[in-house]
């Protein structure tokens, strides 16, 4: 057994399970926050009863998040020690910013507008969501810009006396062109994903208040003002769904030429093209190494655009890419340049490359499908977010089925899914790099730290989240269920002293 590979399998394991409360808890808190002023604006109870259904959907979600979290942190000092030591000079900086500023924002606030319904000034409680969604938003902007850095190692230098790499320029870590792509393309996806979540789930419980009658057809009061509910959350989780694919789509267009400038090994294996072409893949099958081409279906000329922004431009192969002189290695981005940490270390990183045998291109067929598995996941969900716009058009209303419940289980799963096809994406096809044309992953792994050990923890991380999942789906089932709540005015007639509670 390898150490390396492990850790490797166990950060991957740990990482896409967070990952699937990440996005939820990024958009779904502004969603609750726009719902709030909604019925802050208005004084319609209609309003007030979607934000306490949200809400309680999105505390469920932020709670399991910060659990599963804590765990990445442990495991730079346990597993990736040397990996640590050489860039905690630079990680180091975002990651305590996110935890002292944003995650403890988010707390504080989360924590005011839990207790404070029907306590505090109503704008002050709305202001608490605000503040807690813009906490959500800061965390992922540290978190993102140390990702990038890794992508793209820019504002550093190595300093061979102490053998780590060290921080010259702070602001350029939110000006690396991989984080400006990179910001804005993760919180497109998550709103597709919250967009989803409150469409799909307003669409379910519409067909069953509904049963398919039209919203005039309905007689009784309590029914149609839910049925209209139901429908106005359904159109809001829909569009918010669509805009949010809009920005998908632009912001993939950007990321993908910032990721063929500074990463070009990554895009030739992201179209399992090894030689230099300009024809985009919609499918390749290769053999089953993954190392030639056996069936193809193309477009000319598209990569080129995808790539460079010039249609029947061509970009460089992998077998160009890899085809060196081990001894004289040098990372190099797309037009030749480094940047000064990839420049200053690279004496070094030859002996890395020589003495390891490190194969220089990442898994070409997981590279390859997980990019195409993260695009199809994400158009499907905009079309899903049309298909409810469209059936709800002329007052009509979905018949509950078996299949349509079914059906809308899956919808949030799309975008969701799509987000962690799209990291491991990000992730694997960095390989061989922990930070790209820097260190290598092999030798970033910590040197004491058995295969066993390793092992073990993974085993222990992996039933512990098992159950974690369990009771994260039982409370949401039962949250969405309950369906809305009520929202009669709370006896304020209590003693002062008397400690707060809270409670849906």
């Amino acid at each position: 057994m390898d150490a390396q590979l492990i850790a490797r399998w166990q950060f991957g394991i740990t990482t896409v399970y967070h990952f699937l409360f990440v996005p939820i808890t990024i958009a779904l808190s502004m969603l609750v926050a726009v719902l709030q002023t909604i019925w802050y604006k208005t004084s319609n109870d209609r309003y007030l009863k979607l934000t306490k259904f949200f809400g309680h959907l999105f505390l469920i979600n932020f709670a399991l998040g910060v659990v599963t979290g804590i765990v990445q942190e442990f495991q730079f000092g346990m597993n990736w020690s040397e990996y640590s030591r050489f860039v905690g000079d630079i990680f180091g900086a975002p990651l305590a910013l996110e935890a002292l500023l944003a995650f403890f924002m988010e707390s504080t606030f989360i924590g005011l507008w839990i207790f404070g319904w029907d306590k505090l000034p109503k704008l002050a409680h709305l202001a608490c969501m605000y503040l807690t969604a813009i906490g959500t938003m800061i965390s992922a902007v540290f978190i993102l810009a140390a990702n990038s850095w890794m992508q793209n190692p820019v504002g550093a230098t190595y300093n061979p006396a102490t053998r780590r790499a060290e921080l010259t320029d702070f602001g350029a870590l939110f000006t690396n062109p991989v984080f400006k792509a990179t910001i804005f393309h993760q919180l497109s996806a998550s709103y597709m994903v919250a967009g989803a979540l409150v469409a799909s789930i307003s669409f379910w419980h519409l067909s069953k208040v509904a049963r398919g009658r039209r919203t005039s057809q309905l007689s009784d009061a309590v029914e149609v003002e839910e049925a209209r509910t139901w429908r106005w959350a359904t159109k809001f989780g829909a569009w918010v769904l669509i805009i949010a694919g809009v920005g998908i789509v632009v912001s993939g267009d950007y990321q993908g030429k910032v990721m063929t400038d500074a990463q070009p090994m990554k895009m030739a294996a992201a179209e399992g093209a090894y030689e230099q072409t300009s024809d985009f893949s919609i499918l390749t099958i290769g053999t089953l190494d993954g190392s030639e081409e056996v069936f193809a279906i193309k477009i000319p000329g598209m990569l080129g655009f995808l790539g460079n922004g010039k249609w029947g431009s061509t970009i460089q192969g992998i077998d160009d890419l890899k085809n060196v002189d081990m001894n004289q290695y040098t990372y190099r981005r797309k037009d030749g340049t480094q940047t000064e940490l990839q420049s200053s270390y690279q004496e070094v990183l030859r002996s890395h490359v020589a003495k390891d045998g490190i194969k220089l291109e990442p898994n070409i067929p997981v590279s390859y499908w997980t990019f195409r598995i993260m695009i199809t996941l994400g158009m499907i969900a905009i079309l899903a977010g049309l298909v409810m716009l469209v059936w709800l058009a002329k007052d009509r209303n979905p018949v509950h089925r078996r299949w349509l419940s079914f059906v809308l289980v899956l919808i949030p799963l799309l975008p969701l899914f799509a987000n962690s096809f799209g990291w491991i994406f990000t992730e694997m096809g960095r390989q061989p790099w922990i930070v790209a044309g820097v260190l290598p992953t092999l030798p970033a792994v910590s040197p004491g730290v058995s295969a066993g050990t390793v092992l073990f923890s993974t085993i222990l991380y992996t039933l512990l989240y098992g159950v974690l999942a369990v009771v994260e789906v039982g409370l949401f089932w039962k949250a969405i269920k309950e369906g809305l709540p009520d929202v009669a005015k709370a006896d304020l007639d209590q003693d002062e002293d008397e400690p707060l509670s809270y409670a849906y």
